[in-house]
């Protein structure tokens, strides 16, 4: 009774640490959505993607969920017409992150949600576990 629960538990650890990271990487996003380049004609900060994959784990007999990979988003930068910022060319345009916030908002929400469901998960194993150490105790 005990293996299943905790063989949950390390799937929905998983998920949390997987959640995390795609946070992480959102919030660096977010954060840099105005980073401009630092001279002339430079690129801006690039938006970061992340990648997923599932495999499975042998020792728990299920699919489990980890990073795959980050990497970077090849939308095109938007311009802008700011003259007096550093990285303006000749014709004073600003390349400007490839960064939708809106996108980045809705990423985040998403993030959140599954990460509290894995936490939510593991709370209730712990539940179920302790509830079962008690039964047995009687």
């Amino acid at each position: 009774m005990i293996d299943p629960l905790i063989a949950s538990s390390k799937l929905s650890g998983a998920g949390l640490e997987a959640q995390s990271m795609r946070l992480r990487v959102v919030s660096e996003n977010v954060a840099n959505a105005s980073s401009t380049g630092r001279t002339e004609g430079s690129d801006p900060y690039t938006r970061k993607t992340i990648t997923f994959r599932s495999q499975l784990d042998r020792a728990l007999g299920a699919a489990s969920v980890s990073v795959k990979s980050i990497g970077e988003d090849s939308a095109p930068y938007p311009v802008q017409y700011d003259p007096g910022n550093p990285a303006a060319d000749e014709n004073g345009m600003v390349k400007m992150p490839n960064i939708n916030v809106l996108t980045e908002m809705t990423d985040m929400r998403e993030a959140n949600r599954s990460y509290e469901a894995n936490l939510q998960m593991i709370k209730q194993v712990r539940s179920m576990i302790s509830a079962t150490i008690d039964l047995l105790r009687t």
